[in-house]
């Protein structure tokens, strides 16, 4: 993931506190634990080279991949879609190849979010909702990744983009350009159309665009994107303050967390996502399945 992303001399010159709570949240949430909690964490492949002989046995086959990534995460960011539309014979392929449990977050074809900026996306919109509602109990939150340069002047097309969405698909809405931010009525203003209708926003914590990092929930549930830095140790000082925020978010009637876990090219997001996994399970009581990992081979043992 490019967006963000520093050089390493620069991380230890990045203030990663995450900032204060939306004081809005107070709206979105109850107050009190919802009666069901139920969290996600994965990455954003499951095809990675660098995984052979760490979490899939070497000599796996390309077409087996799917089926064990989905035994080591209960989701993934599927960016797949993000260039290309479903057949039915992909998706079928899919949940023919998922555990029991496991959701697919498609993200939404950048035809739709970056070439037409969500005007006159009414046809590709609807066929990408019917194609993606066909993967059924697999089918977690789609996600809307709104190009760069979607600036507020172009928002009223959000709002009629809603409306052309399925009553029953709630998605969660990634925006990135600086002006969204930097003006609280403007973000709170977003904030307050998205809730009402029924959508998520992504929150994104990267290293070098700490204004994407807001605290706004728009429903109860929390969609994550997290880009570490090659394991650098801020990595786990970041995730150990996000599991203290969540905490809080699920006392307070937070139900449902979405956490992509990235990390440079991805060859080191399943250590990271499995330190995600056991921080979860420790601070919010819960039972997540963390990926295994294969004992590692020394190279001189293969001669």
């Amino acid at each position: 993931m490019d967006f963000g992303k520093v050089a390493p001399t620069e991380i230890n010159k990045i203030d990663f506190r995450l900032p204060p709570d939306d004081p809005a949240n107070e709206q979105i949430l109850r107050g009190k634990p919802a009666e069901e909690f139920k969290a996600y964490v994965g990455c954003p492949v499951w095809h990675e080279k660098s995984w052979f002989g760490k979490i899939y046995p070497f000599g796996l086959k390309e077409k087996e991949a799917l089926t064990h990534y989905t035994e080591q995460f209960n989701t993934i960011e599927l960016n797949t879609t993000h260039y290309q539309i479903p057949s039915d014979e992909t998706i079928q392929r899919w949940k023919q190849a998922a555990t029991p449990g496991f959701t697919f977050c498609p993200k939404f074809p950048q035809v739709i979010s970056h070439d037409k900026e969500l005007l006159n996306a009414e046809e590709v919109t609807a066929y990408f909702c019917q194609q993606i509602l066909k993967l059924e109990e697999y089918l977690g939150i789609p996600f809307l990744q709104m190009g760069p340069g979607y600036t507020p002047q172009k928002g009223k097309g959000l709002v009629e983009f809603f409306k052309y969405l399925p009553s029953n698909l709630p998605i969660a809405v990634e925006l990135r350009h600086a002006d969204w931010f930097n003006q609280p009525r403007i973000w709170a203003r977003t904030c307050q159309v998205i809730a009402e209708a029924g959508h998520a926003l992504v929150i994104t914590d990267v290293s070098g665009r700490r204004d994407v990092l807001h605290q706004s929930l728009t429903i109860p549930k929390a969609v994550l994107r997290f880009v570490g830095n090659e394991l650098h140790p801020s990595d786990y000082s970041r995730t150990d303050a996000w599991i203290q925020r969540l905490k809080d978010w699920k006392e307070r009637g937070l139900e449902e967390l979405y956490a992509f876990i990235h990390c440079g090219q991805s060859e080191c997001a399943p250590e990271l996502a499995a330190y995600w996994v056991e921080q979860l399970n420790e601070h919010l009581q819960l039972e997540l399945k963390p990926p295994k990992f294969l004992p590692k081979i020394d190279q001189m043992e293969l001669f």
